[in-house]
């Protein structure tokens, strides 16, 4: 069974100041998404499903997802913050969905096969596609509990124009994550890498690895989220900023001893728009590509 593709598009860009989801950034108005999923039809995928915002459905369905159907099946389903187990209501000063755990969750009656998830807004390199299914191809039927993800290097992953939220990992010596840790304030300063926490700031090596929510899953996934969002509800729903992140969850999977995480590891290089001043960088990255053969045109 070939593996989906599940792209996390519903968040609100606050930094970013617009709907970077859709942002025409390659030579012929290209999202980023859209290269993703021609990474992903190249690589062996069986088809792409998209976490979005109801808002944007209409620009989506007309801007984004014909050009993508024309290399690989498609669908959408919706992130929406009224969607709570039973027994949990929405508090009235919740104003976003409940973080990129939450996302994947929207898509559990769509996908019966092993899925990678990345952010709708990142690139990540086609050779990065290539790894993940490669490790997929490699999983026997019985080994639902061994879930991957492509680490980065934390210096290839920084923003210029402010701080960057990114996974720092930790692994043992057979390259399973041993750790992994949200950190939401990263930046260079005076050249060296930190994270901010509490008003300390924390140095961070250049080659320590972090995730850029580049995961790969297989359906079991889906049950322990739906029992540790429950959880996560009891603890924090009254806290309208709280989240149910991806690190997290899994983090805990892999301390108690129920997964192993390998990291996967590739030439693939990672850039990606936070903020507004980043977008031309972008479009730079995408021309250089295009010119470099990487990528056509118009696809």
């Amino acid at each position: 069974m070939k593996p989906t593709l599940l792209v996390l598009a519903a968040g609100m860009g606050s930094r970013y100041g617009g709907l970077k989801q859709i942002d025409k950034l390659g030579p012929s108005g290209q999202a980023i998404l859209q290269y993703s999923a021609f990474d992903a039809a190249r690589a062996g995928f069986g088809k792409v499903v998209f976490v979005i915002r109801r808002d944007i459905e209409k620009d989506f369905c007309e801007l984004v997802l014909p050009k993508v159907k024309k290399h690989l099946d498609a669908e959408y389903v919706f992130q929406d913050k009224t969607d709570l187990p039973e027994g949990f209501s929405l508090p009235a000063d919740r104003e976003k969905p409940w973080g990129t755990g939450h996302a994947i969750l929207a898509a559990r009656n769509v996908i019966k096969e092993p899925f990678a998830v990345i952010n709708a807004d990142d690139f990540y390199g086609k050779e990065a596609y290539q790894t993940i299914y490669d490790y997929f191809s490699s999983l026997k039927d019985c080994e639902d509990n061994k879930y991957c993800m492509v680490g980065y290097p934390v210096t290839n992953t920084l923003s210029e124009y402010g701080t960057v939220s990114r996974g720092v990992c930790n692994t043992d010596n057979d390259g399973n994550l041993t750790n992994v840790v949200e950190r939401t304030k990263i930046i260079r300063e005076n050249g060296q890498i930190v994270y901010i926490e509490d008003d300390q700031k924390t140095p961070i090596a250049d080659n320590t690895p972090v995730s850029m929510n580049f995961w790969g899953f297989t359906p079991s996934f889906f049950e322990y989220l739906k029992r540790d969002f429950k959880e996560f509800l009891k603890d924090n729903i009254s806290k309208p900023k709280a989240e149910f992140l991806i690190p997290t969850v899994v983090d805990n999977l892999i301390k108690s001893g129920t997964v192993t995480t390998k990291v996967l590891t590739c030439n693939a290089k990672w850039f990606g728009v936070t903020y507004k001043e980043d977008r031309p960088i972008v479009v730079q990255k995408f021309a250089d590509l295009t010119q470099a053969g990487e990528y056509p045109a118009d696809f």
